[in-house]
């Protein structure tokens, strides 16, 4: 997605990128404009923080997909992509959005582009993103409410003044799916056009999957004089695919033998997406310590759905039952703010003052899904032989039965500093101040709610270095999340008397540059959850479920082992459980969708110049399927493939081949009878023509 960065302290201001430094998408060449550097698989900096700061400075876990690694995995949407990042789980998503587990914490909302909230529930593609950044821990002072758990920041390709190159990519895989990209950039001294378009066709394993993605997103920049720059795009989505829920269970494991069995209608289980997303940025240079920024992003998002799903299964039988839902989204967001980097005295800060005016605006419809019944009249529900394929009654959907409308207004403001006490020592301290008033209205009662908080979100980090490539630090942060959820489509006279849900971070690391282009880094975490969310494991729709908390532990390895070796690895121990019983499960049951250790590593050995192999394994341990503990989702370990080879200077090839071993797993699930099946073996040949 093409739009605008949110950290560049010197976005465009007619200076050169140090030697080396590569905008990804268009391989060896020096850009005029920096985001961040970053050396193949290794990140210097991310635009998350908003202030530049180098990695071995940012007192928090951060884990980033740089878009060399990016382009060597070579997948098409961002839950794939987030599979090589130890410490996040992924949720099935109901067939139709992303979903995201961070440290235990739940979100189909908790998703940016250049700092700026991306929030609605559709599969976000990668085709115009520059890298993805993963900033874990409570991130409410940055991003505002939620966050939790952490945030998912995708960094977006650019216009870039002083280039004129382009790239067409195309792919083709096993299963029959295809896509065809194109990234062109046209750039004088002072202003850049660029665009980027690409068409994907959907195809898999199993018996019903079609669809097709199509996203388009010009952008340009322009220079004014040597002190500012104005960014401004367009992206236009298209989302049209089946609605898949998986398989159910059956004595408490995925039901086996049924991986390619489609348990929906295949006329009934479609999702339509399609958004509009405008954003434009002011970055102005004032002198040589202080950066100034103003965003703003007008996004409407209409989106459709409706599926048969399984609610249980025997041997011989499956229950179904079955829902259409209609969501509509307008965000309008501001965002301003100041990068101030000096000196009082002796001591030096980065300092970063801001604020964020947001108005949201929702709508939201239900209708059920009735079955033809025998002998005449329908039925919400339906059971049926367990065969493929499966043999279901006609269905169709009653009219409206629910629907709400709601308003979001927020105002916040924050400040941060970032001070230099000694070449050893840094202290980290900010807070902002939210004020958050949602009033929602049911449409077909008539009744109405409304909720207006004021919430404050600390943070604090100290930053201790033995050494000029060593960190050690320790860091506190809080965040909040309003009753009404993440979506904010309702909310109701019991939700509005409730105070919202905070979450504490605490963490301790180390990080350690080993050479100037391989990161060590490693931390211990605690988050504490009061009020938790979680999924009801019959009905899928969330419930209270008191407090909770997650331990755990992390490391990772990434950038070059040598000049021709480069490697990203990581590792992840996570331990979460209900820490105040409730009526939703009693004190000491274990998180769902949170697998106690997670592994992964990606490799990539260029053997000559022109030809390179790539190797990667994902490990994942057991988990469970939701809250109620019943159903087991089995740990799985999947090898990945890859060969690249550059035929002519212009020319590349590469075949990435998924599930090597063939293995069969369960990777993720909604309720207890929605689970997804992992795909078998898959090969993708990609041809990339640079020109």
């Amino acid at each position: 997605m093409l739009k605008f960065a949110a950290s560049t302290i010197a976005i465009a201001l007619a200076t050169t990128a140090p030697a080396g430094a590569a905008d990804a998408g268009f391989e060896g060449e020096t850009p005029i404009i920096v985001t961040a550097r970053h050396d193949g698989y290794r990140p210097g900096e991310v635009d998350g923080t908003r202030t530049g700061t180098d990695l071995q400075d940012t007192p928090q876990s951060v884990a980033v997909l740089t878009r060399e690694q990016l382009d060597d995995q070579g997948p098409m949407q961002l839950g794939e992509a987030l599979r090589y990042v130890p410490g996040v789980s992924l949720g099935q998503g109901e067939g139709h959005r992303d979903q995201v587990i961070l440290r235990g914490q739940s979100s189909t909302a908790d998703f940016f582009v250049d700092g700026v909230r991306d929030d609605a529930q559709y599969y976000r593609p990668l085709y115009a993103t520059e890298r993805v950044e993963v900033l874990k821990g409570a991130n409410a002072l940055l991003f505002g409410r939620g966050g939790g758990g952490g945030v998912i920041n995708r960094v977006a390709k650019r216009a870039q003044p002083g280039r004129t190159r382009g790239e067409i990519a195309a792919a083709l895989d096993s299963f029959g799916a295809w896509s065809l990209a194109g990234d062109v950039n046209l750039g004088s001294d002072r202003a850049a056009l660029r665009l980027n378009a690409v068409r994907q066709d959907f195809a898999n394993h199993r018996d019903v999957y079609d669809g097709h993605f199509t996203g388009v997103n010009p952008a340009a920049t322009v220079l004014l004089g040597d002190a500012t720059a104005i960014e401004a795009g367009y992206e236009y989505v298209e989302d049209r695919r089946v609605t898949d829920r998986g398989v159910p269970s059956l004595s408490g494991s995925p039901i086996r033998g049924q991986e390619e069995t489609f348990f929906g209608d295949p006329q009934a289980n479609r999702s339509e997406v399609t958004a509009h997303i405008a954003r434009a940025r002011v970055v102005h240079q004032a002198g040589d310590s202080l950066t100034l920024r103003l965003t703003g992003q007008y996004a409407t998002y209409d989106k459709f759905y409706a599926n048969v799903v399984p609610t249980g299964a025997t041997a011989t039988v499956v229950s179904l039952n079955g829902y259409a839902s209609g969501n509509g989204r307008d965000n309008t967001i501001v965002e301003g703010d100041a990068v101030w980097k000096g000196a009082t005295g002796p001591v030096r800060h980065t300092l970063l003052a801001g604020f964020e005016a947001g108005w949201q605006s929702s709508t939201s419809t239900r209708q059920d899904a009735l079955f033809a019944a025998p002998g005449g009249g329908t039925t919400l529900a339906v059971t049926v032989p367990l065969v493929r394929p499966l043999a279901l009654p006609g269905v169709s959907f009653t009219a409206v039965n629910r629907s709400s409308a709601s308003d979001l207004k927020t105002l916040s403001a924050f400040v941060q500093d970032q001070v230099e006490l000694a070449n050893w020592l840094q202290i980290v301290a900010g807070v902002r101040y939210d004020d958050f008033s949602l009033a929602a209205v049911n449409r077909i009662s008539g009744a109405g709610a409304e909720r207006r908080d004021g919430l404050w979100s600390p943070r604090l980090g100290v930053i201790v270095k033995p050494r000029a490539d060593i960190s050690l630090y320790a860091s506190y942060a809080r965040s909040f999340l309003p009753q009404s959820g993440d979506q904010f489509t309702a909310l109701d006279a019991s939700l509005a008397t409730l105070e919202p849900e905070r979450f504490r971070n605490l963490e301790v690391g180390a990080k350690w540059s080993l050479t100037p282009a391989l990161d060590l880094a490693a931390a211990a975490f605690q988050v504490d959850r009061d009020n938790t969310r979680a999924t009801d494991p019959v009905t899928g729709f969330t419930v209270l479920s008191g407090a909770s908390r997650v331990r755990g532990f992390e490391a990772s390895l990434a950038g070059k082992l040598a000049a021709n070796w480069q490697a990203s690895l990581g590792y992840s121990y996570q331990q979460g459980e209900i820490t105040r019983t409730t009526t939703a499960a009693p004190a000491g049951r274990e998180l769902d969708k949170l697998p106690r250790h997670q592994a992964s590593a990606w490799t990539r050995y260029d053997v000559t110049p022109a030809f390179g192999l790539g190797l990667g394994a994902i490990h994942q341990s057991g988990q469970f399927a939701t809250l109620s503990n019943a159903v087991r989702l089995p740990g799985f370990t999947r090898l990945d493939a890859a060969a690249y080879w550059k035929a002519t200077p212009g020319l590349s090839l590469q075949v990435n081949v998924e599930n090597v071993a063939n293995t069969r797993y369960f990777p993720s699930a909604h309720t207890d009878n929605n689970i997804a099946v992992g795909a078998p073996r898959n090969a993708r040949v990609t041809a990339r023509l640079t020109f």
